[in-house]
């Protein structure tokens, strides 16, 4: 059995695999870390891989543990990744766009992919046809935008995300939730249609905390999946594994 972890910005997720089925998920916050990887891996015994990318931070002690009771890969810079990596500044790339780019040319084959991650950010991420990484775009995700309308006014309340149905805000939380919304999903779709314009057969992912929040939402065709990454950790770590 293998887990993959994926350490947020805010949160820990982590998921169980049995060969290739998804047996269950976990999210939990980094200072939980600890207890929770140890009560995974007691209720899943037969655990014996374990595979890790972290955008933010994990205390040493759960990595020693890790190391200690499973055979850990750690996906980092270094790591061979299946595509060309053609970003100018490659070094400062996120091992987690790194991480869903890879899932994406493993799972899609000579396609053209763009990868939309909606969490804390919401990243773009295009590879084209010939596994080439060419980049994308970084905006803030959901709760960034309804805590800065907070933080730089003087008067505007701090909401939190809703199910909505206008797009004219008849009060101000109305408004609110019509701007940020209906914003981040015009700002979606007008990417898709930027690179769909340009790239035939393009295959679109959305992935992310708020992935099915906002796949309803969206004009355009595209596979809904909010645990990509998690997916794509285990993916990269048979292609590594095969490639050895």
């Amino acid at each position: 059995m293998l887990i993959t972890i994926d350490v947020g910005n805010s949160r820990i997720k982590v998921a169980v695999f049995e060969q290739n089925t998804q047996i269950e998920l976990f999210a939990f916050e980094p200072k939980d870390a600890q207890k929770k990887i140890e009560n995974i891996l007691k209720k899943y015994p037969s655990t014996t891989h374990s595979v890790i990318s972290s955008v933010g931070k994990l205390n040493a002690t759960v990595l020693n543990y890790l190391q200690t009771h499973t055979r850990l890969q750690v996906i980092n810079h270094e790591t061979k990744f299946p595509f060309n990596n053609l970003y100018a500044t490659p070094k400062t790339l996120g091992i987690d766009r790194m991480v869903v780019a890879a899932g994406a040319v493993l799972k899609y084959p000579n396609q053209n992919r763009l990868v939309i991650d909606a969490g804390t950010c919401i990243t773009y991420d295009f590879i084209d046809e010939k596994d080439n990484y060419l980049g994308g775009a970084i905006s803030p995700g959901i709760k960034i935008r309804y805590k800065s309308l907070n933080d730089y006014t003087a008067n505007l309340p701090l909401l939190e995300k809703k199910e909505i149905e206008h797009y004219i805000g008849n009060s101000t939380e109305n408004s609110i939730h019509s701007g940020i919304i209906n914003g981040i999903c015009h700002e979606i779709d007008g990417f898709i249609s930027q690179y769909s314009l340009k790239n035939q057969d393009l295959t679109i992912i959305l992935t992310g905390g708020d992935a099915d929040f906002l796949a309803k939402r969206l004009k355009s065709t595209i596979f809904a999946n909010s645990n990509f990454l998690l997916e794509s950790l285990k993916t990269l770590s048979i292609y590594l594994n095969e490639n050895d």
